[in-house]
């Protein structure tokens, strides 16, 4: 009788391995499927719809402890939170000399970053600041409008045009692959950086970017960042960009260049003896 309990439960043992095996090797609902977005009037991917990025980018793109912010007197309000990076393999390839400029950067972060001084953030930095930001399309064109210092670029679909003149934030062409849309950036100034980590670059920046909707709500956005006279290859970085839900959802003015007027013009002030 004890044989046979035994012999019983090795043999239900058995079987739920095999149901296990067998329902492991049966394909999770939607997985191996690729998302396709509803289409706009011309038959490309619907990327319309206000988004934003829910990382710790912007403080740094690379991997992060909390720590201290600059301000002691502000306490926690202005210290930094602790984030996961967002580069691809956590190693940005920077030349030796320009790492130390980095390092520079960092260390005078409070008075050098661009964002501190209301300068248009570039790309890709515009895309994971803590604010949201807008897609706007058409067929030949796509407007990609900020919400920090109302900034905005236009991407000029299957063109050919050249940037003319370099700028911060670049010149925008673009195409669609498939489901993706493919956004190739160069025509950049060196006024802009990566993060307030002091991550930098300069007018030798190309940036290709890639936004493909993998849900109704969702995009994946990478970028692929390459400049010769910085790093000593191309880098990477992907994150999700999430569709902002308020049903009266817009983007708002965030005109800082009045708060940062006293800071950067200040000393210029004619003082009363």
């Amino acid at each position: 009788m004890q044989l046979g309990v035994r012999g019983a439960v090795v043999g239900l043992g058995v079987a739920a391995a095999g149901a296990i095996v067998w329902l492991l090797g049966m394909p999770v609902s939607g997985q191996g499927q690729t998302y396709r977005a509803p289409r706009t009037a011309d038959g490309k991917p619907n990327l319309n719809g206000i988004w934003q990025a829910v990382n710790t980018a912007n403080w740094d793109v690379q991997d992060h402890a909390a720590r201290q912010g600059p301000v002691v007197a502000l306490g926690a309000a202005f210290s930094i939170p602790g984030g996961l990076g967002v580069v691809e393999g956590n190693e940005i390839p920077y030349k030796p000399d320009a790492l130390a400029k980095k390092r520079e950067n960092a260390a005078k972060w409070l008075t050098s970053d661009p964002e501190i001084k209301c300068y248009l953030p570039g790309v890709p930095r515009a895309t994971y600041m803590p604010y949201p930001f807008q897609i706007v399309q058409t067929p030949t064109h796509i407007l990609l409008a900020y919400e920090f210092a109302s900034a905005s670029r236009t991407v000029y679909m299957n063109s050919k045009l050249e940037p003319p003149a370099d700028s911060w934030m670049g010149w925008s062409i673009g195409r669609w692959e498939g489901e993706t849309l493919v956004v190739d950036v160069k025509g950049f100034n060196d006024t802009t950086w990566f993060d307030r980590a002091g991550n930098y670059h300069s007018d030798a920046l190309h940036v290709v970017e890639r936004y493909t909707a993998t849900s109704p709500d969702l995009l994946r956005y990478e970028a692929t960042i390459e400049d010769p006279n910085v790093f000593t290859r191309p880098w990477r970085i992907a994150m999700p960009l999430y569709r902002r839900q308020e049903r009266n959802m817009q983007l708002l003015e965030y005109k800082c260049v009045e708060f940062v007027e006293e800071l950067m013009y200040g000393h210029l002030r004619k003082r009363t003896p």
